[in-house]
């Protein structure tokens, strides 16, 4: 299996991980990490990460190995690389409950 793939799955899969942790500890102490703000920061990220990343690409900065990607692209960037704002606002606001223990507010 190519490299990037491998990498996105397990950042995905280790910040799904800190969320289950942090919304475990979140309903002992009686509060919530709410989906919704989560949706829209990933969304935003999303977006934003497709638009930088292809005009990043296209004005040549960086590159991807095409034997170390999927293959899927959007535009000029892989697929791949839409895992790292994904796995940041999954994690973000659990990483928050877990350090302050308010992530309902």
């Amino acid at each position: 299996m190519p490299a990037y793939p491998v990498i996105a799955i397990g950042l995905i899969a280790v910040a799904v991980l800190v969320r289950l942790i942090a919304q475990v500890r979140a309903r002992r102490l009686g509060r919530a990490i709410p989906w919704r703000p989560t949706l829209l920061a990933a969304l935003v990220l999303i977006v934003l990460t497709i638009v930088f990343d292809n005009v990043m690409i296209a004005a040549d900065l960086f590159g991807y190995a095409e034997d170390e990607v999927l293959g899927w692209w959007i535009g000029l960037a892989p697929v791949e690389d839409l895992s790292y704002p994904l796995a940041t606002a999954i994690a973000l606001p659990a990483v928050l409950s877990l350090m302050t223990g308010r992530a309902d507010e």
